[in-house]
């Protein structure tokens, strides 16, 4: 007979990415100093678009937002692998592993809406150029970034709400280095069927829908530059959104990744390594990819530099 647990005293035992000692030595090292630069990078975009008049523009508004998103994300799921992999101890609480649901799905539903809201910024800039300031107002720039909150903040909860209706047996061990929600919910001894259906709503809502909008304004703004007759013109109007392509095919490409991996094959390894990839690696690189391809940012980044020293 499967022993269920009280949720007062449920814990989970997180598996993480190896069992090896030498290995996890190895892992804490590379994991703190993948969250060490997601937090410097990301503070320096935020620091820049605080500091200089010049980049108080819709984009950079946007660009803010993301950077603080991105912060929020990493620091939902590295802090605790580190002190798991420092302290040899895999567990995670009950109240702790809903506390990780929420704000994972908080911000990382933030950052999937604010780069669909990042890719309709760029197609007002691109294909309505002298309406811009009209179109994405201060009122409307704040107005979508707090809709995307909103929207990530209810999603965030529902997911919460799930996990808290599930009943756990003896098998507590998430194969997994973070609450992971589909795999909790094939640890779950109760019928799962709504839940199902639930995070397989949400998942259109915050991922199909945002990927969708992105694809139909780049769509738009690729037959607006082809019909840009010279070459030159062609390559400034498609280099504006240079860094947002490479970033959304970055998050997306992980993303979609994750969920190929767990369909197609049974092992959780395959997942856990693309994981490791838009949870961890994808916040690292977005303020190096902003930051190097957009001569702005670069310029307000040398300010602070000389600024310091």
């Amino acid at each position: 007979m499967e022993i269920i647990y009280s949720l007062r005293t449920l814990e989970f035992i997180l598996l993480g990415l190896s069992e090896d000692p030498e290995l996890q030595l190895i892992l804490f090292a590379l994991f703190l100093l993948i969250y060490m630069l997601t937090v410097l990078g990301n503070v320096l975009i935020i620091l820049a678009i605080s500091s200089d008049s010049h980049l108080h523009s819709p984009m950079y508004f946007f660009l803010y937002n993301l950077s603080l998103s991105d912060m929020g994300f990493s620091s939902t799921t590295i802090p605790k692998m580190l002190i798991n992999l420092h302290a040899h101890n895999r567990s995670i609480t009950y109240a702790e592993c809903l506390t990780q649901v929420s704000f994972f799905f908080l911000f990382g539903g933030m950052d999937s809406l604010l780069l669909a809201v990042m890719a309709y910024d760029r197609w007002v800039a691109i294909c309505h150029p002298l309406y811009y300031q009209v179109i994405l107002s201060p009122c409307l720039c704040r107005c979508l970034v707090i809709v995307s909150l909103f929207i990530s903040l209810v999603s965030s909860q529902v997911h919460c709400l799930l996990v808290s209706q599930l009943t756990f047996c003896i098998n507590v061990e998430i194969p997994h280095f973070f609450c992971d929600v589909p795999e909790l919910v094939k640890l779950a001894c109760s019928n799962t069927t709504i839940s199902d259906i639930v995070i397989f709503l949400l998942g259109i809502i915050l991922g199909f829908l945002p990927a969708s909008g992105i694809f139909y304004s780049y769509y738009k703004i690729t037959s607006s530059i082809f019909r840009v007759p010279s070459l030159l013109g062609k390559y400034k109007a498609f280099s504006t959104c240079g860094s947002h392509l490479s970033v959304v095919c970055l998050f997306y490409g992980t993303g979609i990744g994750v969920y190929l991996s767990s369909t197609v094959s049974s092992s959780s390894r395959e997942s856990m390594v693309a994981s490791v990839m838009y949870t961890m690696v994808v916040p690292m690189m977005n303020p190096f990819i902003y930051s190097l391809r957009n001569r702005d940012i670069k310029k307000a980044l040398w300010k602070i530099v000389r600024q310091i020293t």
